[in-house]
């Protein structure tokens, strides 16, 4: 399956699933291919064949953006090196969940999360301690008996009553034996943190120097600027209040401007977020909803509710205003 194609099977699930899909960030580089959003679950995802193609930059930069609006950064791929992705299972890159077309329509079609995850040394579910704990007192099992019927010692069926997660193979004989399921879903949609490997917060990119007089302009009417590096906007900034953000975007204003800017808009129609586009020369007030603000015109702005209103005001305009 081409690349294309996936991206295409992806979006028609999603959106038979009830989610609202923006179009596809097709400019490069680019740390998403498309945003989705069903309710409050709000998603970006990086679409691939060969899940390897998924460098760490981009990995850093999906989670920042994840942080930024309040979404969680989710890869779909078909193989690594030369395997397929096993259905059922979350694998992880970067600290980004990274899972198989199957699996992602039996979690948003379906609405049944995956048990599995891959981490080093095999495949593992998280074990319900707490669950396990009380079915072995109510078959009053000891755990030396346990430990015996599964081959380990009395210390790591401890363990695994208190929340150690346990490889496949011993999941499987645990439900053998008592005849009750005991896995626990991975919770993908919140970052599948309570399984994934601690990994460091990852550092806000320098910003690039060409931007620097703007975001000198948005922090001192109020806004706090987080640049990134591989999005199609130049960075997300949000007021002293965090609850309203907007995606912000600057250069000379032609056909790639143009483009940036209506992915801008279709990226904040499903991140609930505005978006704004400072430029040299405006030929227009705004494309689709994000609007366009001269470089002049943003420099005598003096707070952040006088710079809101221009912007909620241009994008509702059209952009044939």
């Amino acid at each position: 399956m081409s690349r294309s194609a996936l991206v295409g099977n992806i979006t028609a699930m999603l959106e038979d699933a009830g989610f609202t899909v923006s179009d596809r960030c097709a400019i490069r580089p680019k740390s998403f291919d498309i945003a989705a959003r069903r309710g409050d679950d709000v998603l970006l995802l990086k679409l691939l064949a060969n899940i390897d193609a998924f460098d760490g930059y981009t990995g850093a930069e999906m989670r920042r953006l994840g942080e930024y609006l309040d979404a969680t950064p989710i890869v779909i791929g078909l193989r690594t090196r030369n395997e397929e992705l096993k259905p059922g299972v979350v694998y992880f890159r970067h600290g980004v969940p990274v899972f198989s077309p199957d699996t992602a329509m039996d979690l948003f079609i379906e609405e049944v999360p995956p048990l599995i995850y891959a981490a080093p040394g095999g495949l593992y579910v998280n074990i319900d301690g707490d669950l396990l704990s009380d079915i072995r007192s109510s078959e009053e099992m000891s755990l030396g008996k346990l430990a015996n019927e599964l081959g380990v010692s009395r210390r790591t069926v401890s363990k695994y009553e208190d929340g150690m997660n346990a490889s496949v193979e011993v999941a499987a004989e645990l439900e053998d034996i008592f005849d009750e399921p005991l896995a626990t879903p991975v919770d993908v949609l919140e970052g599948a943190d309570e399984v994934r490997d601690d990994i460091d917060d990852p550092d806000e990119p320098e910003a690039d120097p060409d931007d620097a007089h703007l975001i000198t302009v948005l922090t001192r009417v109020g806004f706090e600027v987080h640049p990134t590096l591989r999005a199609p906007f130049k960075a997300v900034s949000e007021d002293e209040s965090r609850e309203r953000k907007m995606l912000t975007g600057h250069s000379d204003f032609n056909r790639t401007a143009e483009k940036r800017a209506r992915i801008m808009s279709s990226v904040g129609e499903v991140t609930r977020t505005r978006s704004v586009y400072v430029v040299d020369r405006a030929r227009q007030k705004s494309v689709e909803g994000t609007a366009l603000i001269e470089r002049e015109e943003i420099d005598s702005i003096n707070d952040s509710e006088e710079l809101e209103d221009i912007i909620r005001e241009r994008a509702e305009t059209g952009s044939h205003a």
